[in-house]
């Protein structure tokens, strides 16, 4: 076999899983073997688009099949699969479509509203929509149905891109990051490892996939492993809770939100979720009280600490150990390895914060056309620098005590400051602004703005709001609003972030 990347998975599958479900969505089941002949009959498609190898293909949607037939059907042929991020703003999108050279876009027709505007003045030639529900007629399923079913062996190397994940950088331009197919497949493999995945797991799909995340730590290794996949499009707690009961799901994966707000439905004492073996959460620890009502229940969870850069995981917490490590983000991965360094490059001993740095095959190598992020990324070529600061105790479990980048992370999604300063610096009005995560009950964190008015300027929170509004996507636009004369900085003119922390941080602060 000459395709040693993700492209061959679903092929091997169709005889080892042969009538096991792969995916399971609105009812509607694909069989492994069933699921390898569209991604036989999508990758014909796409060579008849023009797509090949190096190609890139875009998807923009939610948890879908069609997802996963894209992601597959692209390593099939060499493509690179590029997924959207459906809560972007069109010109958000446009950006992605353009850096990526993307020729080829998928999407439901749910989205074409988005995509429409999105794809204009692109590279975009060729669109193919997608029924929102799985099964129903569209140009997607005609396409496949004139398709070609053979499957061909094209030549894929674990060192060739897979996926290109935009992750907003901290300069405010969004960085493709070039996920190989061998950073994918060692990443399956800790998961695989570290948290026991089994043939016969379910896993339910909460958490949209165009997130390293869901599909890394979720998606991919469970279809490595023949088991199924329950795919929802949308965060609903009452969804959930059926679904876990009508499937059997045997784990999930989410954000503290998430947790919470099940735990806190109507449903949540009448469910039956026995069935239930694994919950992870990642994007800030687990309150007390929630993990206390999971316990009442027999369940604990596993944690964990990664990046898009890492494919995404980098450590991991296991369970039983949640309570004696609390706070802890837990061990390095099986096949990754963790240091922390001082500010001029030297391992720090134990019980000392310094950055993170990150190493292991699942590591990226690069930034997509951006060689000069992507050196600045790496200390003596091999140790990533994930940019967090934290410390590692005497037994080598790792805990995260900043955020050098100064990253919010707000209901899952991560959301960089310095993206949505510049957005607001547009305004003739603002003379300077500086944003800063605030405590949210729902959230986890929102984003806060310290504005200062151009001089003989008036602007307002609304006016702000409106001018944002199309410009980035909503989770992103601030929630609250302080107008100050000036903002504090260093002697180098840099602004003193922790100070507006201390000064506007708490979720009461006058606004």
């Amino acid at each position: 076999m000459q395709n040693q990347g993700l492209g061959s998975w679903i092929h091997k599958r169709r005889v080892k899983s042969k009538g096991h479900a792969a995916i399971i969505k609105d009812g509607v089941s694909l069989s492994y073997d069933e699921l390898a002949l569209r991604v036989d009959q999508l990758a014909d498609v796409l060579r008849g688009l023009g797509a090949g190898h190096g190609s890139r293909v875009a998807y923009l949607g939610n948890n879908h099949p069609a997802f996963l037939e894209t992601l597959f059907a692209c390593g099939s042929i060499g493509a690179v699969f590029v997924p959207l991020n459906t809560r972007l703003a069109a010109r958000e999108l446009t950006y992605a479509l353009n850096d990526s050279g993307s020729t080829v876009l998928i999407s439901p027709e749910s989205l074409e509203g988005l995509a429409d505007p999105a794809v204009r003045d692109t590279a975009v030639g060729h669109r193919l929509v997608v029924a929102d529900e799985p099964g129903l007629d569209s140009p997607y399923e005609r396409s496949l149905a004139a398709a070609s079913s053979g499957h061909r062996d094209v030549p894929v190397g674990l060192e060739d891109p897979a996926i290109i994940l935009y992750t907003s950088g901290t300069t405010g331009a969004p960085k493709g990051a070039v996920l190989t197919h061998g950073n994918m497949t060692w990443n399956s493999f800790n998961v695989l490892v570290d948290y026991d995945v089994t043939s016969d797991a379910v896993a339910l799909m909460i958490a949209p996939m165009f997130h390293a995340a869901s599909l890394g730590m979720g998606a991919l290794p469970t279809l490595l492993k023949g088991g199924t996949l329950v795919l929802q499009d949308r965060f609903e707690p009452s969804l959930v809770l059926d679904a876990i009961e009508r499937h059997q799901v045997t784990s999930l994966s989410g954000v503290p939100t998430t947790y919470q707000m099940l735990a806190e439905h109507p449903a949540w004492g009448a469910t039956d979720i026995s069935s239930l073996r694994m919950l992870t959460c990642g994007g800030s620890a687990v309150p007390l009280r929630v993990l206390e009502a999971y316990e009442e229940r027999g369940l604990g969870f596993s944690g964990g600490y990664g990046m898009t850069e890492t494919a995404p995981g980098a450590t991991s917490l296991q369970a039983e150990r949640s309570r004696e490590k609390i706070g802890s983000a837990g061990l390095p991965h099986f096949f990754s390895a963790v240091r922390v360094i001082d500010d001029r490059g030297a391992q720090v001993p134990a019980g000392v914060v310094g950055e993170i740095l990150l190493s292991g095959p699942n590591v990226i190598l690069q930034y997509w056309n951006r060689p000069e992020a992507s050196a600045e990324s790496y200390a003596d070529d091999v140790w990533f620098r994930s940019g967090d600061m934290g410390y590692l105790d005497d037994e080598g479990f790792l805990y995260i005590s900043d955020r050098l980048k100064d990253m919010i992370i707000s209901g899952g999604e991560n959301v960089y400051p310095a993206e949505i300063e510049q957005a607001i610096m547009e305004l003739t009005e603002v003379s300077s602004v500086a944003v800063i995560g605030v405590p949210d009950p729902k959230w986890g964190e929102v984003p806060r703005a310290i504005v200062v008015p151009a001089e003989g300027c008036e602007v307002t929170g609304a006016r702000i709001m409106e001018h944002l509004d199309g410009r980035i996507a909503r989770y992103k636009i601030p929630r609250s609003f302080v107008i100050a004369d000036e903002l504090p900085r260093t002697a180098s003119g840099k602004i003193r972030k922790a100070d507006l922390r201390k000064t506007f941080g708490n979720s009461s602060a006058p606004v």
